[in-house]
């Protein structure tokens, strides 16, 4: 079953009912995934993204003008701040309020999945139509997943996962009619979109996930999580604004 859980207040503490030590924390300015051994990461986090080993990750926020030339450095300043490793962390940025955070997750005998979405769609945008690009740009993440798998994947199957989870998020904001500003297509995600993907690799789990696309019941997981963390985010925002 899926276990929404919508953070409120400043702070807040999540922890995983399927996958033991597994935990959420909420500061004041993030949110800090913790598992309880290393996971197999993959990911498009601006600090410490690739493919690498990886013990936390951390979506921070910051106000939505914010422009730098060197977001690693502002992230390993932010880390050590809050007394945080900067070793094996994956670390987001997002102008996303905190409090319209979503956490999902899911268990099965195969596998544990959880997701922690933040989304905001005020530059939306679709994939594969012509519209304004930029050689060289960055701003935070609008719509940010951090994902961790208890479970057993090759290293191609992390990338299915990373495909089913981008799906599910156009899923989510085709059926919430969110469009393109620019051009009024159905948008398939934002312009600064980012995902940390975190996978176990635990040797009690028999089996070997070698794909993770949507004909699987661990992509099928995913793109569930994925979809519902990503609708329950956006409706919480708006929900405020109404």
């Amino acid at each position: 079953m899926a276990t929404p859980f919508l953070y409120t207040g400043n702070e807040g503490l999540y922890e995983s009912e399927s996958w033991a030590g597994l935990k959420l924390i909420r500061g004041e300015r993030h949110i800090l995934l913790e598992a309880p051994a290393g996971l197999d990461g993959i990911s498009s986090a601006v600090y410490g993204g690739g493919m690498r080993r990886v013990e936390r990750m951390i979506n921070i926020y910051v106000d939505r003008f914010y422009r730098c030339d060197n977001p690693e450095r502002d992230i390993a300043e932010s880390l050590k701040e809050w007394g945080i490793p900067a070793e094996h962390t994956a670390g987001l940025l997002t102008a996303v309020q905190l409090r319209h955070a979503s956490v999902q997750e899911e268990h099965s005998g195969d596998y544990s999945v959880l997701c922690c979405a933040t989304a905001g769609v005020s530059n939306a945008a679709r994939a594969g139509s012509q519209r304004t690009t930029f050689r060289a740009d960055w701003t935070p993440g609008t719509i940010n997943l951090m994902l961790a798998v208890d479970g057993r994947m090759t290293q191609g199957a992390m990338v299915n996962a990373v495909m089913t989870a981008t799906e599910a998020k156009a899923a989510a904001l085709h059926d919430l009619g969110v469009c393109d500003a620019e051009n009024g297509l159905s948008a398939t995600g934002t312009t600064t979109d980012a995902v940390v993907l975190g996978v176990s690799q635990r040797p009690e789990w028999a089996l070997l996930h070698s794909y993770a696309g949507t004909a699987t019941d661990l992509g099928g997981t995913v793109g569930r999580l994925v979809y519902a963390a990503v609708s329950e985010s956006l409706r919480a925002a708006a929900a405020e604004r109404a």
